[in-house]
């Protein structure tokens, strides 16, 4: 693997970094000095004194020094009183495990994302809340002509969309006010926050949201949430629906049913070892047995 002082190198040349054809100008130096000293202490040497790793870098001390600091200051490096050393710090520890939850959550529920797909015919999707939003990790797309418009990456607002309003019900009231404490409520098809909390108790209460052309005109939607081994809503499912191809029996009969089952099986893959009855929620503080 490349390390960053390589793709300075390339970059030096003219040529891209990465593959994602970034010129030298986009390069921040200081960064990549920084990650150069995690990459370092990842390798054979797990501890090294501000001296090697000035040398490493070929800068001064000084230099050195403000980068350990900044990355001591952030978790990211920890620095040994008795040894003069600097090692890796928690910080590096919790991106990977965050890099691999993500990772394995996607492998996971891929294939029940593919059978979702199958058996109801409409797009399928995985998707987590990120502060206000919904982000879409992974979509099996329908094999109709007729197919939705997100794709993997897609930021949508978690209060208005079925897995945004599925992963919020999974808050405490508490949690919720002070995710939105800042955001503008205007009353009319906005809401207050208020009636926000109340829907979202509602949510809790049925495990699953179905929405017929309610965030976007002409696309009916159905989504239920996933379970970690510990109970804790980790991410949710969907399928989308063309709203003229469905009806309302549809919707809440037998594709509601095909939402909640899938999303039963891959909170089941993940761990999530509570009792669940057939077409109920999983069992958290939050959402009903």
């Amino acid at each position: 693997m490349a390390k960053p002082s390589d793709t300075v190198t390339r970059a030096d040349k003219g040529e891209d970094a990465g593959g994602l054809g970034t010129s030298e100008r986009y390069l921040v130096p200081a960064l990549i000095r920084g990650l150069g000293i995690l990459q370092d202490l990842s390798g054979e040497r797990r501890r090294m004194t501000l001296s090697e790793v000035a040398a490493t870098l070929k800068v001064t001390r000084s230099s050195a020094y403000r980068l350990l600091f900044t990355l001591s200051h952030l978790g990211f490096v920890l620095f040994d009183a008795d040894t003069k050393t600097y090692a890796l710090g928690p910080e590096v520890l919790r991106l990977g495990y965050g890099y691999l939850a993500a990772r394995d959550l996607v492998e996971v529920a891929t294939p029940h994302l593919v059978r979702l797909r199958d058996r109801t015919g409409w797009s399928a999707h995985l998707g987590e809340l990120q502060g206000r939003d919904v982000v879409y990790l992974a979509r099996v797309a329908t094999r109709r002509s007729i197919a939705s418009t997100v794709h993997v990456g897609t930021r949508l607002p978690a209060r208005s969309t079925t897995m945004g309003r599925i992963l919020l019900a999974g808050l405490s009231p508490a949690e919720v006010r002070e995710l939105y404490r800042d955001e503008p409520f205007s009353g009319g098809e906005q809401g207050s926050l208020a009636e926000l909390i109340a829907q979202l108790a509602d949510d809790a209460q049925a495990g699953v949201v179905v929405q017929n052309s309610g965030y976007e005109p002409g696309v009916a939607s159905i989504a239920a949430p996933i379970f970690d081994m510990s109970g804790r809503v980790v991410a949710a499912i969907n399928i989308s629906a063309v709203a003229l191809l469905t009806s309302d029996a549809e919707l809440n009969g037998p594709l509601k049913a095909e939402v909640i089952g899938a999303a039963q099986e891959i909170s089941r893959d993940l761990g999530h070892k509570a009792a669940l009855d057939a077409g109920r929620p999983a069992q958290t503080s939050r959402y009903k047995a």
